[in-house]
């Protein structure tokens, strides 16, 4: 299963990155605006930016509804590198767009998926990615987990060749239960990927490690 950071916080990435983890990056304009990027220009800029840190996919999100919207919108962020995914929403005129992109050779990720029948349109549209939304889906009291499982079966019996990218992530849990059910990417804040290297019994188990090395000296 592969990493993704969802941040526009140029600090995470590269330590993502230097970690040795970071396989991609997601963003949203929400994303952006927390880190006070405003404007097309710097909003291009910034994209180009996290590009070189990142040198794997990068989802950016296109703001258009409208289907002209979606594909210039698109065009023009796919155009600024060749790792760029443009990122569409699950709506009518964004599984035709999706269906345009993949018919002339642009990645994409199909966003706010919130159902398995939504997943199945945007892998017949040929989307690179699907992205289901599980801690949204966990906090309307159903169990996110449990669509992605859902979704990576039916792309198995189906031959489908789109990607789960799990997405809302809210704890270190939730990667391990998405790597349990074939999610083949998880994209989540820095915290939740850091959140795996905390146990109690390897604190314990450092503390007496380094406490026996004084007593040796």
């Amino acid at each position: 299963m592969q990493f993704f950071i969802d941040t526009a916080n140029l600090s995470q990435i590269k330590e993502a990155y230097e970690l040795g983890i970071l396989d991609g990056v997601t963003t949203n304009p929400s994303l952006m605006a927390k880190e006070g990027i405003k404007g097309t220009e710097a909003v291009i800029k910034h994209y180009i930016d996290i590009c070189k840190i990142a040198n794997g996919p990068v989802s950016a999100e296109v703001i258009a509804t409208d289907l002209d919207g979606i594909i210039a919108e698109g065009k023009a962020l796919a155009a600024l590198d060749k790792n760029i995914v443009v990122k569409v929403p699950m709506i009518k005129d964004g599984i035709k767009a999706i269906k345009w992109f993949t018919d002339n050779g642009i990645q994409t990720n199909c966003t706010l998926v919130f159902s398995a029948g939504q997943a199945i349109l945007a892998a017949k549209a040929g989307a690179t990615y699907v992205s289901p939304f599980i801690g949204r889906i966990d906090d309307s009291s159903w169990d996110g987990v449990n669509l992605i499982e859902q979704i990576a079966h039916i792309y198995r019996l189906q031959g489908f060749q789109t990607k789960i990218l799990a997405a809302s992530i809210r704890n270190a849990l939730h990667i391990v239960r998405c790597a349990e059910v074939g999610a083949d990417v998880c994209t989540c804040p820095l915290d939740s990927i850091l959140g795996l290297l905390k146990h109690p019994l390897t604190d314990i188990g450092l503390a007496k490690f380094l406490e026996d090395a004084k007593s040796m000296k």
